[in-house]
């Protein structure tokens, strides 16, 4: 067995270690486990993780009125239709983005718990957030990140935020595309003794739960009514699982949750050819789609993201009109921010037709942007790899081939991916290998899939699986 192999039969005990929670007490025979107990064993209510992020520089970010864009966007609905679009400014939070939130109460457990540093393995805003929570904390830092392809040549975004991690005094480890990077990151974690500052854990998710507080609280302050809709982007699941359960937390009422991603369909994430042919980096299909139907491929046991328990509906946006809509923020609200936030913010453009003009819907975050995060720098990297850009009709963008940025605002379209396709490859992929089903199995996909028994129990039956009625 060589060393790769060695490392990875251990990832278990590893994962363990590094994050100070015990997974083996949640499992229930067959395929589930006690997830809402995991979550309230993390051990902080809400306005513990807000006093934390209070004092962290984190949280209270103001709700805005996208006055200028419900104007346009009404110009292509129907009379008495488009909804009033409000924007969420999450990078007015320490280090620019709505993952501030997750890090700083993943940063302080990690100080609380006696770790002397933090560890992550991501290429987008999460290890800025990382690095400046640590900061605050007096903690090290280790972000690694997937950054090349075999030629050497690097996203201009994820190198923007290694100078973001960088200026915050952490310890940059950036690698090329393929299967290097988990290994690296469970080698570092175990050589290191630090805390696993996951994206998939409790923590993590607890700390995007204040952002869905925050809205609803502020849509009653702001608007005098509660959202129709809140827009969020998706990617891993953790920052709609966070928001969805804050909003829950915070009101009994009905407000939809939708997840927008950018569709990247086509592109394979761990291909050194796909690897720069994309402009996103996340919030797109090739994180969206597999997290939603198999949410344990994270790099914990068992995610604390589990999007499908609480998506109402999910669309996807085209390249070009997130491109459109990132320019347009600018031009129109004089709001610069940075492209893979406004996926739901193009989505919500599209969406806000649908309801009258006295409902308001919510755009759930924005990030920042400067240097290569900026849409001009992404669109001439695409063109120096070879992808066409040209403004037409949307509907013509080919993924790693062209982004087409729309020649009319009323062109931008979100377009929704059926639920149903997601909830039966999640049962289908939960039950495979497993004989017979108990009652609780039962109960646990009917949660995982946010739909009844009686939905299970059809789809198990058009996978031919057996279970026990009780």
């Amino acid at each position: 067995m060589n060393e790769y192999q060695k490392v990875m039969a251990r990832r278990s005990q590893i994962m363990k270690a590094a994050i100070d929670v015990d997974y083996d007490a949640y499992e229930i025979q067959n395929i589930g486990f006690d997830y809402e107990k995991m979550m309230a064993d993390a051990g902080y209510d809400l306005d513990a993780v807000r006093k934390i992020q209070w004092e962290n520089g984190v949280g209270g970010t103001p709700l805005k009125e996208l006055k200028n864009i419900t104007a346009l966007a009404r110009k292509f609905a129907k009379p008495g239709y488009g909804a009033r679009i409000f924007i969420k400014d999450e990078a007015l939070n320490d280090s620019g983005s709505f993952k501030a939130r997750r890090a700083a109460l993943s940063c302080h457990h990690a100080k609380k718990m006696g770790f002397k540093g933090v560890i992550t393995a991501t290429s987008g805003n999460y290890g800025a957030a990382v690095a400046s929570q640590a900061a605050k904390q007096g903690l090290k830092c280790i972000v690694v990140q997937e950054c090349y392809d075999s030629k050497g040549i690097g996203q201009p975004e994820i190198i923007e935020k290694a100078r973001a991690c960088e200026a915050y005094g952490a310890e940059v480890i950036q690698l090329s595309v393929g299967p290097e990077l988990f290994y690296t990151f469970l080698k570092l974690l175990e050589e290191s003794g630090y805390f696993n500052a996951s994206l998939y854990t409790p923590y993590a998710i607890q700390g995007i739960e204040t952002l869905g507080v925050e809205i609803v609280e502020d849509a009653l302050r702001v608007a005098g009514k509660l959202p129709k809709a809140v827009i969020v982007t998706n990617a891993g699941g953790g920052n709609l699982t966070g928001t969805a359960r804050g909003i829950r937390k915070t009101t009994d009422k009905k407000i939809e949750i939708i997840a927008a991603s950018v569709n990247l369909a086509g592109l394979h994430m761990a291909s050194d050819v796909d690897f720069n042919r994309k402009s996103f980096t996340t919030g797109h299909t090739g994180f969206g789609m597999p997290f939603m139907t198999n949410p344990d491929r994270s790099d914990v046991p068992r995610s604390a993201a589990r999007p499908l328990r609480y998506m109402d509906r999910y669309v996807t946006v085209n390249q070009g009109e997130v491109f459109f809509a990132t320019e347009m923020l600018a031009a129109l609200e004089g709001i610069e921010r940075g492209p893979a936030g406004n996926t739901s913010l193009a989505a919500a453009f599209s969406l806000a037709r649908e309801y009258p003009a006295d409902e308001i819907i919510v755009v759930q975050e924005t990030e920042y942007t400067g240097a290569g995060k900026h849409h001009q720098a992404q669109l001439d990297f695409a063109k120096k790899m070879g992808i066409e850009v040209r403004f037409g009709n949307p509907e013509e963008e080919i993924p790693g081939k062209s982004i087409v940025l729309p020649d009319s605002a009323g062109k931008i379209q979100a377009r929704d991916y059926d639920l149903d396709r997601a909830r039966k490859s999640l049962i289908r992929r939960a039950t495979e290998g497993v004989g017979a089903l108990t009652a609780k199995d039962l109960v646990f996909l009917a949660e995982e899939v946010n739909r009844d028994a009686e939905y299970v129990k059809a789809v198990l039956k058009e996978l031919g699986k057996e279970w026990e009625e009780r």
